[in-house]
């Protein structure tokens, strides 16, 4: 790897600062900015570089700012430096858009945006991890005019990060990303809307379904907004079509047309088994195995440790805790080919599991 460094981080929150922490441990020298000074101080001391000096001169630029800011930090590096600069917006086709119109040409083809597949509900750089971008992917997003050295610099940060780089379009990007991460996002905050004057025996009912459809909306709604605003063209498109199926539902439900019913369920099922599996992999066939786990310390560490033991690998995992018991409800995932290996196996070590 060859990051032209030394390698200029401006904005010091969750992305920017996991950059700078990666990179620091990769060896790369790199200089923090920052809005808020609170923010550079503290990155700093979690080892994510060190403050820019006002004669810094970087080899690279990458500008980790919220989305509504993108464009005039992206065109004031080009301006200012003579580096490459990238970006790490979840939207790629407006700031480019954009910038184009505040940068003459030449120093448009030191642009090149990109876009790591990583985050967390939580903000801010005391979030932040040097392995946050691990094999994740990360998409670069050349435009039409990129100098070739300025794409081949971006793919060495994100190697240089841990990440896999992923070629895309700008606008194929938007595309994907309103499919895969913009859509999603809007819908658990639907779902998530009708809990928040639910009379507390409903909520009495919540299990791992209502959890896992609704985490994501735990995001902060004015980052949030931002992004959403950004990406207005390829997710009007997407919600048209979650529409149709609404009213699809609707008018099953009101006919008792329990074949157009299933057919919105069959959909569902059948996207579900194109998700891709890990490390990027085809769909393989997983089976979830119920295990109780008393909720005293080191009994899930035991479990674990049976589990490794029997020589079953965890796909993952997921706790249910329920308030009217004394254990939770372990959720392994595991190749549905190991199940019975796995309960007859727990079951000879004391578990109570069940598929």
């Amino acid at each position: 790897m060859s990051v032209p460094g030394p390698v200029l981080v401006v904005g010091a929150g969750l992305l920017g600062t996991s950059i700078g922490m990666a990179l620091s441990h990769a060896g790369v020298a790199v200089f923090l900015e920052d809005a808020r000074p609170e923010n550079v101080r503290t990155a700093t001391a979690l080892g994510a570089g060190t403050p820019a000096p006002p004669d810094a001169s970087p080899g690279l630029v990458v500008v980790a700012v919220p989305p509504d800011h993108l464009a005039r930090c992206i065109a004031d590096a080009l301006r200012g430096t003579g580096a490459v600069v990238t970006d790490v917006g979840s939207v790629k086709s407006a700031p480019l858009a954009a910038v184009g119109e505040l940068v003459d040409e030449a120093a448009l083809t030191r642009y090149v945006g990109s876009h790591p597949m990583a985050g967390s509900e939580r903000s801010g750089p005391l979030a932040a991890s040097a392995a946050l971008f691990d094999g994740r992917p990360w998409a670069v997003t050349p435009h039409e005019t990129s100098a070739v050295e300025a794409v081949r610099a971006v793919g060495e940060l994100v190697l240089a990060c841990g990440a896999t780089p992923l070629r895309f379009t700008p606008a194929e990007h938007d595309r994907a990303v309103a499919r895969t991460s913009h859509l999603p996002h809007l819908l658990a905050a639907l779902v998530a809307g009708r809990l928040g004057d639910a009379p507390r025996t409903h909520l009495a009912l919540s299990g791992q379904g209502v959890r896992d459809v609704t985490r994501i909306a735990a995001g902060d709604p004015g980052l949030w907004q931002q992004i959403i605003a950004a990406n207005t063209t390829a997710l009007s498109d997407l919600l048209r079509d979650v529409r149709a199926d609404v009213d699809t539902l609707l008018e099953a439900l009101s006919s008792g047309d329990r074949t157009a019913l299933a057919g919105v369920l069959g959909r569902g099922v059948a996207g579900t088994a194109v998700i891709p599996a890990k490390h990027g992999g085809p769909p393989r066939a997983e089976t979830t195995v119920y295990v109780a786990v008393p909720d005293t310390p080191g009994e899930l560490a035991r479990l674990l440790s049976h589990t490794g033991e029997i020589g079953v690998n965890i796909e993952d995992l997921r706790i249910d805790h329920d308030p009217a018991r004394q254990y939770g409800l372990v959720e392994l995932s595991v190749a549905t080919e190991s199940v019975e290996h796995l309960l007859s196996s727990l079951a000879e070590r004391g578990w109570t599991a069940h598929r």
